[in-house]
């Protein structure tokens, strides 16, 4: 379990939200969530406890920790809704309020949450098969790197509906990235027909470009998620897109949502996601977005 990482400014301020997230420690896309949720805390005078783990029933532990700690807020990410329901119930009826981020909009007010930021992962999947469709793919690979997390289930079968046939879903494990690179190689060798490998994330990107190499393939590679090997891949011809959902705005906005509602009871979004993506980048807009990158914002 990920030790928590501690207020994010704002040192003053007699608000204290935690925000408690899926994401594996070191995986550079809930880095940015994390910067962008520290970032408001700063710009807020708020305190922003940031923790993570990837295991849902742990990830529950954090939770029910913050509501023992009567926290004045919650941010949860909800890839896993049912391990996550008793509770996210359990804050709402001691009276904290809770906005949810990233995957699970669509269990998120039923939970009892004032608001959810993120993209819809269908929607987003669907987007990047009808890119990949544009670019004369046929049978795509898409490559799940968590297993039981309802958005990257969305997201491939969006991606079905975009590219008009079913994509090949692929179970790997991001936290084995060489045995992830193995995986999608032996795949490609295996079905010389795949034209086309679609990852879920930025980190699973990098190794799908290595691994088509190993195999001989000659598919082209998309992801969803930004990080600087992505960024560079697209800049070397080596990634066609990547579908950037904004994470940054998924730790900014939440804050600044909870700190509205804790002072004004103001809600945002009335009943529907805020939503931060999708946004596709690739070689026409990749240079303008390589600096924010850098900078640990994109």
């Amino acid at each position: 379990m990920s030790e928590p990482s501690g207020s994010g400014g704002g040192g003053g301020g007699d608000l204290v939200f935690s925000v408690i997230t899926h994401g594996s420690a070191g995986d550079a896309f809930w880095d940015v969530v994390q910067n962008g949720a520290e970032k408001a805390g700063e710009d807020l005078g708020v305190e922003v406890d940031y923790q993570s783990d990837g295991d849902p029933q742990r990830q529950a532990q954090l939770i029910d920790a913050a509501v023992n700690q009567e926290v004045d807020g919650i941010v949860v990410s909800l890839a896993n809704p049912d391990a996550l329901q008793d509770s996210i119930e359990a804050a709402v009826e001691a009276g904290i309020p809770v906005v949810t981020i990233n995957s699970g909009s669509d269990r998120s007010a039923e939970l009892g949450a004032i608001g959810h930021v993120g993209q819809e992962e269908r929607i987003a999947g669907r987007g990047a098969g009808q890119a990949l469709a544009d670019a004369g793919a046929q049978n795509v690979l898409c490559v799940v790197h968590e297993a039981g997390n309802i958005g990257l289930e969305q997201r491939c079968s969006g991606a079905s509906e975009g590219l008009g046939s079913q994509v090949t879903p692929l179970q790997v494990d991001v936290n084995d990235l060489q045995g992830a690179q193995s995986a999608i190689a032996s795949q490609l060798q295996g079905d010389t027909s795949i034209d086309a490998v679609l990852t879920l994330n930025s980190a699973v990107a990098a190794v799908a470009v290595e691994a088509a190499a190993d195999a001989g393939s000659e598919a082209q590679v998309a992801t969803f998620d930004l990080n600087e090997d992505v960024i560079s891949g697209i800049q070397a011809g080596d990634i066609a897109f990547a579908v950037d959902q904004q994470q940054y705005e998924q730790g900014y906005l939440p804050i600044v949502m909870l700190k509205l509602y804790a002072e004004n009871l103001n809600t945002v979004g009335g009943g529907q996601p805020v939503l931060t993506g999708p946004a596709i980048v690739d070689a026409d807009n990749v240079d303008e977005i390589a600096d924010l990158a850098s900078a640990g914002t994109r």
